[in-house]
């Protein structure tokens, strides 16, 4: 039988066993921390962000670094010119390409009178040459308000300048961020990133709801101008190769000063990883940054992903000590019932995101997912700590 205890023999067995006690207790906190997490953060970047606000419309400059970007640009740069917004411009700043991308933006240079090209300078040396890119394309703009995308990067709508820039709608607002998706495609290794993309989304967007925004992507990010100059650009991170969304972000944005734009129409599209070596390197790249977060910040992101991993390992303990008799099977049910509450709550959470976004819809494959990227996760920050290698942009 399972349960091989009343709900009163069960109270009993708990004041006088204090480890099954403590056990229970571990239990409910990791499993209470995991739905505290869902139901304050996530759930909050689950929820589209819309605007009625139809005040100004400043003009924008849109910023675009490309380091042989040749087929890339060819094939999305007029999503970017073909926005409907009554002012903008569009910077591309090649950073020592040497394929034939200047001869593609030349093309559209002929087409559109909007479209501004740029360049790093020749032999420029620096650690993070998107960094000094970015740095020459925002001191280009015309504008007093900056919407950074990369040069694989497709809008979802002709309305997606329009969308981030509501995010202004108040005099003291600097930093906005969006959402930036990846094309889906069949096989686990696409799934794999969607998912890690969209839980990363939801929580630097629920967190930033919530009032402690962390991190923004370059994919999808707008700041002012000025906010830029008087944090005296990337002083500071220019020792690190990666960081020029996230640790910016990190350093300036404030509850006070920072909105989220998060619709169907606000998204930008960008093509996946296609083998799991790209995808790690990637993913390491991106992780070397991850130290340089505020304490805080690192102690809210943090907590998530040992506590996802306690549950687990807590569900699988439980089970093995009640087969093996150490504990009784009443405690196992309890461990039990906690992993199929979080896993209800998480699955309603991440489809209305996914509804809300069209995207791909989530299903029990999320628990495949949910187990390996914490994994992943830790494997890299344990060979970073043993391999030193030069990650560039």
């Amino acid at each position: 039988m399972f349960f091989d205890l009343s709900v009163g023999e069960l109270i009993n067995y708990l004041q006088t066993n204090q480890l099954a006690c403590a056990f229970l207790l571990i239990v409910l906190l990791v499993y209470g921390y995991q739905l505290y997490f869902y139901l304050r953060y996530i759930r909050q970047g689950a929820k589209a962000t819309t605007t009625a606000y139809t005040g100004e419309q400043p003009g924008v400059s849109v910023i675009v670094c490309a380091h042989n970007e040749e087929e890339n640009l060819r094939e999305y740069l007029h999503s970017l010119l073909a926005q409907d917004y009554p002012c903008f411009e569009v910077i591309v700043v090649d950073d020592g390409s040497e394929d034939d991308s200047q001869c593609v933006l030349k093309e559209y240079a002929r087409q559109y009178q909007n479209l501004y090209l740029t360049f790093v300078p020749y032999g420029a040396r620096v650690i993070s040459s998107k960094k000094l890119a970015l740095t020459i394309g925002i001191k280009a703009a015309r504008y007093d308000y900056i919407l950074l995308t990369d040069a694989d990067c497709r809008p979802e709508s002709r309305f997606w300048i329009r969308e981030m820039m509501s995010g202004f709608d108040a005099d003291n607002v600097e930093v906005v961020l969006g959402f930036g998706a990846y094309f889906e495609k069949n096989g686990l290794l696409n799934r794999l990133i969607g998912y890690d993309t969209l839980f990363s989304g939801l929580q630097y967007m629920g967190m930033a709801k919530a009032g402690y925004p962390y991190m923004g992507v370059g994919r999808n990010l707008a700041y002012r101008k000025d906010t830029f100059f008087k944090n005296n650009g990337f002083h500071g991170l220019l020792n690190e190769r990666a960081g020029d969304d996230d640790l910016f972000v990190n350093k300036v944005a404030r509850k006070e000063n920072t909105r989220v734009v998060c619709n169907a129409d606000s998204l930008t599209w960008s093509p996946p990883k296609c083998t799991w070596r790209e995808w790690l390197h990637q993913k390491r790249r991106h992780l070397t940054v991850s130290p340089h977060y505020s304490m805080r910040s690192k102690l809210r992101i943090g907590v998530e992903p040992l506590t996802r991993g306690l549950a687990y390992l807590l569900l699988i303990v439980s089970w093995v000590c009640c087969i093996l008799g150490y504990l009784p099977w009443n405690m196992g049910i309890v461990v039990f019932g906690c992993w199929i509450i979080r896993l209800i709550i998480q699955l309603i959470i991440i489809n209305l995101a996914v509804k809300r976004l069209k995207l791909r819809w989530v299903f029990l494959g999320m628990i495949l997912y949910d187990v390996m990227l914490p994994l992943i996760t830790s494997y890299l920050l344990i060979a970073q700590s043993f391999k030193k290698q030069q990650l560039y942009w």
